[in-house]
């Protein structure tokens, strides 16, 4: 556990969502958009280590995932031992679903029983119900780490292209610098819910490590190059902006502030630990973020960018000539938390509810204000597209304790119908989880989470996480 350092972005952050789509269990956020609450995540242990832990610490021999394109599959993992500094591990994928189709085709509906043990070896031997993925990290000093990787999908079609990965990490005094390219890059659209793959994406950033409250600042410069291309089965969508090909650079600055409302002083119980530190402590506090984010882009996507924005006053320049867009914004957010329990004893000792909304865009906000005023001086009805302006990105999280470390918990987005006359509020992409807390790690837990909107099922372990 020496060589796991963890890091808990910030919310505003573009942060990778996991999903079970790839073998590396993850997937990029289109740049400009945030995520759902339930799927974001910052750094953690890759998709492989997690299956070699919970392998080597928790007896389990696999672990299942589900997609809608895919069905049901299993993962295990083999560790190559290489040196104390150089960790290989060998990732094999089993297609659950493919398997028990071809058994009922070959032998009808009582398969089993009509095929002898040989003939149901032989389906085995079929490579389209194997993926596999080999991933090696090197700790090359005690603050660099790379980390490389290759997934290989036996089944020929669309879905399952084969992927390759370069990761550096580096840790200075109170930031983290990450080199990441990826070919083909997987993203994920919040808005549509659909997935993108883009050929080669390339992303260097520099990042300070968050406080409590303080400044903290954003640095990253990332290229994408080929055209973008959908994910098989998910519904037709339009391409982001950002996806197409291109150069940006960015550079973000907000300023956060944590206020604790109340927070209980009862003492805890003697010699029993949480099952989770991060959730040991009754408290009602708020938060809120406030900052300013400048863009210089140059490529196709920079065309397709200010086309985006067309409607939107903002701070912005365009160079036809040269391809290239400048452009300029402010966000805040603001969330609250309230929590009751300690979660030390076995049942009714964890409930937890937070609630985050994020103006990622000054400039659209202001726009919509002016719509709005607009309406309302000329004695009109507000108009959808005005109130849509104006309304925040929502999301919503509830958490309620089972029994001992056992806990449900329910992730998910707001939105307003503007479809429907009566503007009626309804859950947009919400995420069911069972946690379970590794007490003696402190503050980890294994999550098993379904996503209806994807139609996803996975299974995977986190750590500080709150």
């Amino acid at each position: 556990m020496k060589k796991l350092r963890w890091a808990i972005d910030g919310e505003l952050w573009e942060l990778d969502a996991s999903t079970p789509r790839t073998l590396e269990g993850a997937a990029r956020a289109v740049p400009g958009k945030a995520l759902p609450l339930g799927l974001s995540r910052g750094t953690k242990l890759f998709r492989p280590n997690q299956i070699d832990f919970m392998q080597r610490f928790m007896a389990a021999p696999f672990l299942p995932s589900y997609t809608h394109h895919l069905g049901v599959t299993i993962q295990r993992v083999l560790s190559i031992p290489v040196s104390e500094n150089w960790s290989a591990l060998l990732l094999g994928q089993f297609n659950l679903r493919k398997f028990l189709s071809s058994l009922k085709e070959n032998g009808g509906g009582d398969g089993v029983r009509k095929r002898d043990l040989k003939s149901i070896g032989k389906l085995f031997l079929d490579k389209s119900l194997y993926a596999l993925g080999f991933s090696s990290e090197v700790l090359l000093t005690p603050d660099d780490t790379l980390l490389l990787s290759s997934d290989s999908y036996y089944a020929h079609n669309s879905s399952s292209i084969p992927r390759k990965k370069a990761v550096f990490r580096h840790k200075f005094p109170h930031h983290n610098l990450t080199v990441d390219a990826a070919w083909p890059a997987l993203f994920v659209d919040k808005e549509t819910g659909t997935y993108w793959d883009v050929p080669f994406s390339m992303a260097i950033d520099l990042a300070s490590l968050p406080l409590d409250s303080g400044l903290s600042y954003h640095l990253c410069l990332h290229h994408n190059h080929g055209s973008p291309k959908q994910f098989q089965g998910d519904p037709i969508a339009q391409v982001p902006a950002s996806l197409f090909p291109g150069i940006s650079a960015k550079c973000a600055f907000s300023y956060e502030k944590n206020v604790d409302i109340w927070r209980s002083k009862a003492q805890k119980l003697k010699m029993v630990q949480p099952y989770d530190v991060f959730l040991s402590n009754p408290h009602v506090s708020a938060s809120g973020t406030i900052g300013a984010v400048l863009s210089a882009n140059f490529g196709e996507s920079s065309v397709r960018l200010v086309e985006d924005a067309k409607d939107i006053k903002q701070l912005s320049y365009h160079n036809p000539t040269l391809k290239s867009t400048l452009l300029g914004d402010i966000f805040a957010s603001m969330s609250f938390t309230a929590q009751h329990g300690n979660f030390q004893r076995l049942v009714s000792d964890l409930t937890r509810f937070h609630v985050r909304m994020d103006f990622p865009s000054g400039s659209k906000f202001l726009s919509g204000a002016t719509l709005l005023v607009q309406d309302l001086l000329n004695s009109h009805q507000p108009s959808p597209e005005a109130v849509k302006m104006i309304c925040p990105t929502t999301s919503l999280s509830l958490q309620q304790q089972i029994a001992g470390p056992f806990s449900f918990r329910v992730d998910s987005g707001v939105v307003i119908d503007f479809k429907d006359k009566g503007w009626h509020i309804q859950a947009d992409q919400p995420v069911f989880a069972i946690e379970y807390a590794l007490q003696v790690l402190w503050s980890a837990k294994a999550v098993a989470w379904y996503s209806p909107k994807h139609q996803e099922f996975m299974v995977e372990l986190r750590f500080l996480e709150s």
